[in-house]
């Protein structure tokens, strides 16, 4: 099940916080708990995409990404994902979350996630989302302009890019 208490909690605690610029970092505190974890005592990988959404949540609304949404009736889905798992977390680890926007191209808006244990990383997402409307997908750049900033983003760093032209090279729809 979707824990909504704890994002309830960390939605409130962001409305007390400053807030950030588009591109600004929002850090966020998690807890390892005993429903978090797999067969093998460690953290679930699902429930390692669902702390991230934990981290991605507040930061669309510390940078008033939310409201521009709400405002327009248009919503943000996943539209792909990246992950890297490279260390163990277990039961009752105290984890850190960084979460960015880095930018967009023309359909899709990019997010960098990390979780961190001290000073160790421990999985890193890249979030591929999608502006959607009753009406099909909306640019980025609307949003952007809708949101005050230039309609340009930012360049997309190289492992980026080359995430993005090498899932346009999968096919679609897969095969069976």
């Amino acid at each position: 099940m979707y824990p909504f208490l704890r994002m309830s909690k960390e939605l409130a605690r962001a409305r007390r916080m400053p807030p950030l610029g588009l591109f600004d970092t929002h850090v966020s505190h998690h807890i390892c708990w005993p429903w978090d974890l797999d067969p093998w005592v460690e953290l679930n990988n699902g429930r390692t995409l669902t702390l991230f959404d934990l981290g991605r949540l507040p930061l669309g609304l510390r940078t008033g990404i939310h409201e521009h949404l709400k405002a327009r009736g248009w919503g943000l889905t996943v539209a792909g994902s990246s992950v890297r798992y490279r260390r163990r977390v277990t039961m009752f680890s105290r984890l850190t979350t960084h979460s960015r926007c880095l930018g967009w191209d023309a359909r899709f808006l990019y997010t960098e996630q990390s979780m961190w244990k001290g000073e160790e990383c421990t999985s890193q997402v890249l979030i591929r989302s999608a502006i959607i409307s009753k009406t099909g997908m909306v640019s980025p750049a609307e949003l952007a302009k809708a949101a005050g900033v230039s309609p340009k983003s930012p360049a997309l760093p190289d492992w980026v890019q080359a995430w993005i032209a090498a899932d346009a090279t999968r096919p679609w729809p897969p095969q069976r």
